[in-house]
């Protein structure tokens, strides 16, 4: 079972209370950082924040052809991906310790078996 006996439950409320006050700590750190996208060799940006809303759209007036909007389109789709996955990265980076749940115990969670 538990190495020692039984958990002690009041520690594992106090670790659980640690853990959801550096989750939301995280969270407010991601939803005030911003990343940016680009595309067309920084034709096109985008930038958003670490939560993934997206703050800002530019584009080079150079790629404005009202003759061929098709890659306009493709080109701000493309930035948009570039900046999710650079809000993904910097959600992981800072998210990532937080990753491996309370308690350390071998596959993580509360060092329960199951969670």
């Amino acid at each position: 079972m538990f190495p020692g006996g039984q958990p002690d439950m009041a520690q594992l409320l106090k670790q659980a209370q640690q853990m959801q006050e550096q989750l939301v700590a995280a969270q407010e750190e991601l939803a005030q950082r911003e990343v940016t996208g680009s595309a067309g060799g920084g034709l096109v940006t985008a930038t958003m924040t670490g939560s993934g809303d997206v703050t800002a759209i530019t584009i080079a007036p150079a790629v404005v052809d009202p003759d061929d909007l098709e890659t306009l389109q493709d080109l701000v789709v493309a930035a948009l991906h570039d900046a999710k996955r650079a809000a993904d990265e910097l959600a992981a980076s800072t998210m990532g310790p937080l990753a491996g749940g309370l308690g350390g115990g071998a596959g993580g969670g509360l060092g329960l078996p199951g969670f």
